[in-house]
């Protein structure tokens, strides 16, 4: 009987956010009546999660390896003043969006994508100590920034002797510099701060509006992410939903069915052990961080497309509302558990209460309140677990 008890427990206990995430919406279902239930509310809520989202999915993997990320939201915005900047980017011939409108919204995202991904290395090579190689990624990005705006000189020579000078550091500072691993907590503080700042700095200290809106009299395509997909009288979710669904089904694929994903999970339960079964617990966590990052790459080319500009203040308290997605969806803060699908539960949870609290016309201290009691009572269902398992 008491085995049988124990079994339900934990059914119930892995069904916890998918029972949440019902009772959540049944709850604004029956206060907010046909004005919450109609698809336009349906829709916003979809919008809401969707940013947030793609951010909780990297996030997840960060969390389960028993880490934690602060900055996604400075790398939010500093993802759009990168795209904007690219977008305003022309030459004798004219602005380059104009003479690939396709291509160079491509160029422009994909690059925004690889300053996530480059801040993840960032983080991940500080978490296991590699401080050299942080010191010489950010001065050779310095060099050609210095060398572009000090000097005047050709884009194409600021380059390679920005890659020449950071190459050089990188070497230097492998003989010179011992590792020092680095708390997660502490890495992503500093970056939250100092992300902010370089989003501002590169901005000029304001927003980078965009000089080409459409070309041939229509919008570009990066413009339509996040704008509903009309076919006829039929309305379907965004290019940004499909996005993030896409985006949770390899990543989730990944995580159960990968060694990289099962090596996340056995680093999160026990590093040590982990080493002694000979996973590369340092490796893992750098391409933890990359792939983790990432996402939030994706998230500032989504957020680009929603504002139409580079905003180096956006997103601000983002990252809570990811950490929080994460951590209602079941993963634990001590690492080693976790999974895709109760973070997707987890972020709708959340835009829901925010959707719902706005239909009923509350104030947003009363949507805020709501929130983080709920992060209060995960996080304490997560420490029960923890106490019930030991």
């Amino acid at each position: 009987m008491k085995a049988q008890i124990e079994k339900i427990g934990k059914i119930v206990g892995k069904a916890g956010p998918f029972i949440a995430l019902i009772f959540v919406f049944g709850l604004f279902a029956i206060l907010g009546g046909k004005e919450f239930c109609q698809w336009g509310t349906m829709n916003d809520i979809l919008m809401l999660s969707v940013i947030v989202g793609i951010a909780a999915l990297g996030a997840t993997l960060v969390i389960i390896t028993g880490g934690i990320d602060l900055s996604v939201g400075c790398t939010i915005a500093a993802v759009t003043i990168v795209i904007a900047q690219m977008f305003n980017f022309k030459t004798a011939d004219g602005y380059l969006i104009e003479q690939y409108p396709v291509l160079w919204p491509i160029c422009a995202a994909a690059g925004g994508v690889l300053f996530g991904i480059l801040v993840g290395i960032i983080i991940g090579s500080s978490v296991v100590g590699y401080i050299g190689r942080v010191v010489a990624i950010i001065m050779g990005f310095l060099v050609i920034y210095w060398l572009k705006t000090g000097t005047g000189l050709s884009l194409y020579l600021c380059i390679p002797i920005g890659i020449v000078a950071g190459v050089g550091l990188w070497f230097l500072n492998n003989v010179t510099l011992k590792k020092t691993p680095l708390p997660p907590f502490i890495v992503t503080l500093g970056l939250w701060a100092s992300l902010r700042g370089a989003a501002k700095w590169i901005a000029g200290g304001s927003s980078v509006y965009v000089d080409v809106n459409e070309v041939n009299g229509e919008a570009i395509w990066i413009s339509n992410l996040m704008r509903d997909i009309k076919i006829g009288d039929t309305t379907l979710p965004m290019p940004g939903v499909w996005i993030w669904i896409i985006l949770a089904i390899l990543i989730g694929l990944m995580l159960k069915f990968t060694r990289f994903g099962r090596h996340i999970y056995a680093v999160g339960s026990n590093e040590n052990t982990a080493k002694l079964c000979g996973i590369n617990v340092e490796k893992t966590k750098i391409l933890t961080y990359l792939v983790a990052i990432g996402c939030g790459g994706i998230a500032g080319v989504l957020r680009f497309s929603w504002l139409g500009m580079g905003d180096p203040t956006t997103d601000i308290g983002t990252e809570l509302l990811v950490i929080a997605s994460v951590v209602i969806g079941g993963a634990s803060l001590s690492g080693g558990v976790g999974g895709i699908g109760g973070t997707i539960i987890g972020t709708l949870i959340i835009m829901i209460v925010y959707k719902g609290c706005t239909v009923l016309g509350l104030r947003n201290y009363v949507q805020e309140i709501v929130t983080g009691a709920i992060i209060v009572a995960a996080v304490t269902l997560d420490q029960i677990r923890h106490k019930k398992s030991d």
